[in-house]
């Protein structure tokens, strides 16, 4: 069997822990340290997908939409949405880690056919909470899959964007009507209560790791009314 090749470490903030950048023949790993499994693979990315599918579903004909994705990760969710908005709108993908971003740069980026290659991607390296909390309707939706869900895993400043003063933040920077769309490793009864506080109209959707089959993961849907 072809054997795994470390292609490049980074630290997560604020004591986060490491993540380990590895290749594989074509397949790509990014691991985090002392967790067991992995935290994403190339191969597996179909819910990632789908939570750009889902969450700027009604954008098809959208013209200057604005789409923000919290996480860059392996670039599947940022070359969804930018497949799912008009040649007009604009994807902002902002990323914590810098080293992930010049994976995606690098040798990572073809899996998902270089996003950030496209024009109508920006990039903002950093948290994303600082584009979540500026009061101003900018977004018609936001994608977010920057940790684990709700239970976050790998950095725990994430928490904001979960709690009910979180949520409401984001509310505010969302555009009329617009979308709110949270990548979660599975259902929480008590999240979809904290959203419907806050204002939202929520459903959920079951999404595959893999097309049709794999670890079942929650997507939350929630609506600006």
């Amino acid at each position: 069997m072809t054997p795994w090749v470390k292609l490049g470490t980074a630290q997560i903030p604020n004591n986060g822990g490491e993540l380990n950048f590895s290749r594989r023949g074509e397949e790509f790993s990014i691991r985090l340290s002392g967790i067991r499994g992995e935290l994403m693979n190339s191969r597996v990315y179909n819910s990632e997908q789908e939570l750009a599918q889902l969450g700027c579903a009604y954008l098809k004909s959208t013209p200057n939409a604005h789409v923000l994705v919290g996480g860059l990760g392996m670039g599947y969710t940022l070359a969804a949405a930018l497949k799912a908005v008009t040649p007009s709108s604009t994807v902002t993908v902002a990323e914590l880690i810098p080293e992930v971003h010049q994976w995606n740069q690098g040798p990572l980026g073809k899996c998902a056919n270089n996003p950030l290659q496209d024009p109508r991607t920006k990039v903002q390296i950093g948290d994303v909470k600082l584009l979540l909390n500026t009061q101003t309707p900018t977004y018609n939706a936001i994608l977010l899959d920057v940790d684990n869900g709700p239970e976050g895993l790998t950095h725990s400043d994430n928490n904001w964007i979960y709690s009910e003063a979180g949520l409401k933040d984001i509310y505010q920077v969302l555009r009329p009507g617009g979308m709110l769309a949270i990548w979660s490793a599975g259902p929480d009864y008590l999240f979809t209560v904290r959203l419907k506080k806050a204002g939202y109209e929520v459903r959920t959707q079951i999404a595959r790791s893999r097309k049709g089959k794999g670890s079942k993961h929650t997507i939350f849907l929630a609506r600006k009314v």
